[in-house]
């Protein structure tokens, strides 16, 4: 389907070597025994992925510009272009985790370096977008950089993945998990063979503190930059951006004149774009406006037969692989959600989507062709942004117009009433499908990239039409003329 390049094509073996940094060796107690080959090899071209190498030739575009990281800490561009972003950036890179781990190996010492190295990598991956947007200047060329780190970073999460499972089947810790703001991470406590009174502190995951201080040091930041745009605003009469409500979602809703559409949702191994990988990808476009194509091909390919085609057409669903760690890891709460067994992905013939570049060419020319919809569509659009070589660069010059069904549901469906579980309204695809005809009430969302997607556009193009004969929305004295959407504007 991505053309012409299939998943199931026979690709010769990248290898695996051993980088500068921390290695497995240098944390292994005396007398262990030799260390097994790693058997996590990539099974694509090795061309494939010099694009990971090549990367760091950035580096002095993004120092030059970026000088510090989301902790406000000094960003070491020279530890940064030393990390072997192919063979992996973990200090458990050349270990098999198939089979049981040796006895000798130092399980804690693998995962405290692993932390740590996983804290700068997002120290520096949560100001690339920021960074990269507002470079006016275009000093940095390419996103490519941020890409790469992120593709080592979601692999490195698989190793934390599993040597904290290691550990629990050695009985060093048990483990629970604790939840705040959309991050789950792991909490450890100590288990029969954890050394008596010996700290854990330096092993825990520290996610949800460090995320917290970023957040202050971001607002800090925007209420600096808020400040200076006041002063300015005196000069210029301009009034400056403000921060810190949902406002901002109003630019992703659409205009009166908006048509034809690319529906797209997305499965994924988690929520964080540095950590999870792309599991399954459904879109299908819809005209809002104008009949059907005649030209259009409508496929019958959705899941539940209740599916009725209302006009979509371009039906396509794709699912991607995942490497051999990350199917080793526990995913029992995707399988129950989507129905997709993560565990099986590694061996089932399909590349990685960040291994796959022909399937981002496609992809990204699909989604510069006409606006693309999502829901809640900053979860796509930061997918997009650290996996599709190009994404990043096209929005940023203005190639690419999104718009988010979620604030359509949120400002203009009457049916989103505040409660006490939903504050601003209930504003979930399957609440808004349901008020809006699309799904019957008595089945719900699928969570499958096409059946998603599908019944985001039913429902977006049934809104439109009541809202057009009421002059609601697009259509009333503050709606918006022309396509409407989120899209950079160029400087010239």
């Amino acid at each position: 389907m991505f053309d012409g390049e299939t998943a199931a094509q026979s690709f010769p073996i990248c290898p695996v070597t051993l980088g500068k940094d921390l290695s497995v060796r240098d944390v292994i107690r005396t007398g262990a025994a030799p260390l097994a080959k790693i058997s996590t090899m990539t099974q694509v071209p090795a061309e494939t992925l010099a694009w990971l190498d090549e990367a760091t030739q950035d580096i002095p575009a993004w120092a030059a510009v970026m000088p510090k990281d989301a902790d406000n800490r000094p960003i070491d561009w020279q530890w940064v272009a030393g990390l072997d972003l192919i063979s992996g950036v973990g200090a458990a890179r050349d270990l098999d985790f198939s089979a049981p781990l040796d006895e000798n190996v130092d399980i804690v010492s693998l995962l405290r370096a692993d932390y740590a190295t996983r804290r700068a990598l997002e120290g520096i991956l949560s100001m690339t977008v920021r960074t990269f947007m507002g470079d006016f200047e275009r000093a940095i060329a390419s996103f490519r950089l941020p890409r790469a780190l992120a593709y080592a970073n979601r692999r490195l999460n698989d190793e934390i993945a599993l040597l904290i499972e290691a550990g629990k089947r050695r009985e060093l810790w048990n483990v629970e998990t604790r939840s705040s703001g959309g991050t789950t991470v792991p909490v450890l406590s100590p288990a029969g063979a954890w050394p008596q009174g010996q700290p854990m502190h330096d092993i825990q995951d520290q996610s949800l503190h460090i995320n917290e201080e970023r957040r202050a040091i971001s607002k800090e930041q925007l209420d600096q930059q808020a400040a200076a745009a006041r002063d300015t605003s005196r000069a210029t009469t301009q009034a400056p951006v403000q921060h810190g409500n949902s406002e901002w979602r109003r630019t992703y809703l659409p205009g009166r004149a908006v048509d034809t559409v690319l529906g797209i949702d997305l499965e994924t191994t988690g929520i964080n774009p540095w950590r999870s990988y792309i599991i399954d990808a459904g879109f299908e476009r819809m005209n809002m406006r104008s009949t059907l194509p005649l030209d259009a091909v409508q496929s019958a390919i959705y899941t539940e037969p209740y599916y009725a085609f209302e006009d979509a057409y371009d039906q396509a669903r794709l699912q991607f692989g995942v490497p051999r760690r990350c199917a080793l890891a526990d995913h029992t709460f995707i399988r129950e959600l989507t129905g997709i067994d993560v565990n099986s992905l590694a061996d089932n013939g399909m590349l990685p989507f960040d291994e796959w570049p022909a399937a981002q060419r496609s992809l990204l020319r699909r989604l510069t062709e006409q606006p693309y919809v999502a829901h809640n569509a900053t979860f796509e659009h930061k997918y997009f942004q650290f996996n599709v070589e190009g994404y990043a660069e096209a929005y940023r010059d203005g190639h690419i117009v999104i718009i988010d069904t979620l604030p359509m549901s949120q400002y203009w469906d009457k049916g989103s009433v505040p409660s006490e579980d939903h504050p601003h309204g209930d504003n979930t695809l399957d609440a808004y499908a349901k008020r809006q005809g699309a799904l019957p009430e008595d089945h719900n969302e699928r969570h499958l990239g096409l059946e998603d997607a599908h019944i985001m556009l039913v429902a977006m193009k049934h809104h439109l039409d009541e809202l057009k004969a009421e002059s609601g929305g697009p259509w009333d004295a503050q709606g918006r003329f022309g396509i409407g959407g989120k899209q950079c504007r160029t400087r010239h």
